[in-house]
């Protein structure tokens, strides 16, 4: 029986000849991966950028994820993030550690997951570089651009009291699947099982393969968005963090949060787009309302009028440390 390839006995150069032809190409580029580095251009004169990671263990857990996802849920988190601040996504610029024994097959996943994400939510976007190396913990590190074009950027300092809060995409689905994962998709030892997360598939895919609104950012800057931020720690965190930077209170309604306004409410990883809209603005694309920005109070963030732990996602909060 063959051995599988493996970045120990292949080596990076062939490692990364295997993966450069299944990554996403961007419109963007000048010159793409092969050399130091890139070249992409910048018609605007600026361009937005930002990094997020993924790591074994807090991030993810192998047993519950396929290569594609992780490379799909890499890309869509970062997409995200470009478009909360009205700019269309351009490059990414992808870094893999993994350990030696990794088969080259799942690099090709990832790839392929990078590759798809970027199809779906923001054609024309591409890997344009990055780095492969060796370590005992698989990490995923991923840098995007984006181009404001022309307009200026939306972001989270902007609420002004009266305006309209806007959310484009799920609330509280990413938790609730995660929820399921950690009661149905383990062991008898209570360990993440790969069976039996592939059985629950159907159910989590807002969790392993988010779909945030990517088109819907830029579409917000277009409609007069005052701020705007991805959902990636929870509504009621990342609300605050609205109301803290612009110096009022924000007023969500439970009625407009679905049939689990708790689990909307302070579940994360949704990467929806939540913004700020003046009173009697038409909402662009997938944009629904869900409360009103009020002056500053004592409470940056109201559930109904009421003060509520506006607390929500964080990675590390009770974990113990295993991989899975």
């Amino acid at each position: 029986m063959k051995t599988a390839d493996t970045l120990a006995s292949l080596g990076e150069n062939e490692a990364l000849r295997r993966i450069f032809p299944l990554l996403p190409e961007s419109r963007s580029t000048i010159l793409g991966p092969g050399d130091d580095a890139a070249i992409i251009a910048a018609p605007d004169g600026r361009f937005v950028v930002t990094t997020d990671m993924m790591i074994h263990g807090p991030d993810f857990r192998l047993a519950w994820s396929e290569a594609g996802d992780l490379g799909w849920k890499a890309a869509a988190s970062n997409l995200s993030d470009v478009a909360a601040m009205g700019a269309v996504p351009t490059a990414l610029v992808v870094a893999l550690a993994v350990p030696a024994e990794t088969p080259v097959s799942f690099l090709e996943g990832i790839a392929d997951g990078l590759r798809q994400a970027c199809e779906a939510l923001a054609p024309g976007c591409g890997v344009v570089g990055g780095d492969l190396s060796v370590s005992t913990t698989m990490t995923i590190a991923v840098t995007a651009f984006g181009d404001l074009e022309g307009r200026d950027a939306v972001t989270r300092s902007g609420a002004q009291v009266g305006d309209v809060i806007a959310v484009s995409g799920v609330l509280g689905e990413a938790a609730a699947a995660l929820h399921l994962l950690f009661a149905e998709g383990i062991d008898a030892a209570g360990h993440p099982d790969s069976q039996r997360a592939a059985a629950l598939r159907d159910r989590t895919g807002p969790q392993l393969r988010p779909s945030p609104p990517i088109a819907d950012g830029p579409a917000a800057a277009q409609a007069g968005a005052t701020s705007m931020l991805d959902l990636s720690d929870g509504l009621a965190k990342d609300a605050a963090r609205i109301a803290v930077a612009s110096e009022v209170t924000f007023d969500l309604f439970s009625l407009a949060l679905g049939a689990d306004p708790l689990t909307a409410f302070h579940g994360g990883e949704d990467h929806s787009l939540l913004a700020t809209f003046p009173e009697g603005a038409e909402l662009p694309g997938g944009f629904r309302s869900i409360g009103v920005v009020l002056p500053a109070g004592k409470h940056p963030v109201l559930l109904d009028g009421t003060a509520v732990d506006a607390g929500g996602w964080d990675p590390y909060r009770g974990w113990s440390g295993a991989l899975g």
